[in-house]
């Protein structure tokens, strides 16, 4: 690889943003405690979280007569909890208060039983988002609230929308909330559909544009095992490891197509798993597939938000054991995962990304002009794979004589080991915990002499290796 190769900016749109569990959680001193632990090793920006409308953050009420009274006590707890630890929220606006809701058995599966109806007034709906929007600006400042998103709803293709039809309605939700977000104030970023799937986009714009109804970005979502079939329509066999930069690119595509064709992508929900699938995403696996996943999403989208930085999270009910295949960077108990020391080493490459071939690396340079490079060793999660030797080839290095290589395979920053050694203990003891979270320390780096031009690794199915060569 040559040093002064061409080369373009590499801004690390892969961790400005991660999703959460539900917006009360971020009440709990767990979550604020993974919050800042992922703070610390990638700086991210802002957290998505479902539900904030949900009656047990007790926003909305109506008295005997059916006069809406709002009450913002816990809202200013949760977004303050956020921006005293620098974090901004990306707002989802979801989901319907019972004494709102035209349904009042439109309860979503999920353990803390959401109401997914449209309301039963959209009046009061309007008013209800522009009173929000206008408490946001005055308890933080017009300039503060303006930095952030709010997007309407989540995922309303799917059954998290009770709406019929499911996307004519969608619309009309989206076309009240745009407009009452908008008349607390112009500045605040307002935007869609939100799906599952990467759906619905390209009709999403057409329908702003003729009903010019405001819109500031394009959201959507997808994961490793969505198929095909939801996602294009096809019977192709898309591998996990290539579905969700499909996703984007799609999506990506209609917008260049549409009568909005700079309108920022901001795809805010991923991961390779949506099934809890232990192998997957508590797995080493993950590596590989982020940077391969960053690799080829360069340039597609604004932010990509990770679901989710911790396990703190209770859609399925109360978490019954460290290792499920939680969403999570964090296990329960604030257990390092892989996936937590693959964004700690990807956050150190650099902001300029060399225009190299390859399918297993990512080569940039850090404002110092120091080289950072990302290679891994990708297989499925069901694969053995098999080890590889990956010699790097340096031209036009100047003073660099040494690499300084860390590497996370299974075996290296990760607690998974140690938890089959420790018999896979339901729930832990303290002393287990603590165990646990030694095993999966980030490995020191290994210094490495730069030999005739070349250094040459060896990487472990599933393993991602960061090499900085410092000036």
């Amino acid at each position: 690889m040559d040093a002064n190769a061409p080369s373009h900016p590499f801004p690390h749109f892969w961790e400005q943003m991660f999703g959460s569990g539900r917006a009360i959680l971020s009440l709990r001193e767990s979550y604020r405690h993974d919050l800042r632990e992922t703070k610390r090793i990638t700086n991210f920006e802002y957290v998505r979280f479902h539900a904030i409308f949900h009656d047990e953050v007790g926003v909305y009420d109506e008295d005997a007569s059916g006069k809406p009274a709002y009450n913002f006590s816990y809202v200013d707890q949760i977004y303050d909890g956020l921006l005293e630890n620098k974090v901004r929220p990306f707002v989802e606006l979801s989901f319907m208060p019972k004494k709102l809701t035209s349904d009042p058995n439109a309860l979503h599966p999920f353990w803390y039983k959401q109401n997914v109806a449209p309301p039963k007034d959209w009046n009061k709906w309007d008013e209800l988002m522009e009173a929000f929007a206008r408490h946001l600006i005055q308890r933080y400042g017009e300039d503060e609230v303006a930095n952030w998103y709010f997007e309407v709803w989540n995922e309303p293709n799917l059954d998290f929308w009770s709406g019929n039809p499911k996307e004519s309605t969608y619309y009309e939700l989206y076309d009240h909330t745009a407009r009452a977000i908008k008349k607390a104030s112009t500045r605040l970023r307002v935007g869609g559909p939100s799906t599952a799937q990467a759906a619905w986009a390209d009709r999403f714009l057409a329908h702003c544009k003729e009903k010019n109804v405001p819109v500031d970005f394009v959201s959507s979502h997808v994961y490793g095992n969505d198929k095909a079939e939801d996602v294009f329509g096809t019977h192709e066999n898309i591998s996990r490891n290539e579905m969700v930069c499909r996703a984007v690119n799609k999506v990506h595509q209609q917008i260049a197509a549409s009568a909005y064709p700079h309108m920022p992508l901001i795809w805010t929900e991923y991961n390779a798993d949506y099934s809890n699938q232990p192998q997957v995403t508590d797995s080493a696996y993950m590596g590989p597939f982020l940077a391969n996943t960053i690799r080829e999403c360069d340039g597609l989208t604004e932010m990509m938000s990770y679901w989710t930085f911790s396990d703190v999270f209770e859609e399925q009910g109360v978490v019954k054991t460290p290792f499920y295949g939680g969403f999570g960077i964090l296990a329960e108990r604030s257990i390092p995962k892989p996936a937590f020391n693959d964004f700690t080493l990807l956050h150190r490459l650099g902001d300029a990304r060399l225009d190299v071939s390859s399918d297993s690396a990512l080569v940039t340079r850090r404002k110092d002009g120091s080289l950072v490079i990302a290679v891994w060793n990708l297989f499925l999660p069901e694969q053995p794979g098999s080890p590889k030797t990956v010699t790097l080839h340096f031209k036009g290095l100047q003073s660099a004589h040494s690499a300084r290589i860390t590497i996370v395979d299974k075996e290296h920053g990760s607690p998974l080991l140690t938890y089959d050694k420790l018999g896979r203990p339901q729930s832990p003891t303290l002393s287990q915990i603590e165990a646990l979270r030694k095993a999966a320390t980030l490995p020191a780096a290994q210094q490495q002499i730069i030999t005739n031009g070349a250094i040459t690794l060896k990487l472990q199915p599933h393993a991602l290796a960061l090499i900085e060569l410092e000036k």
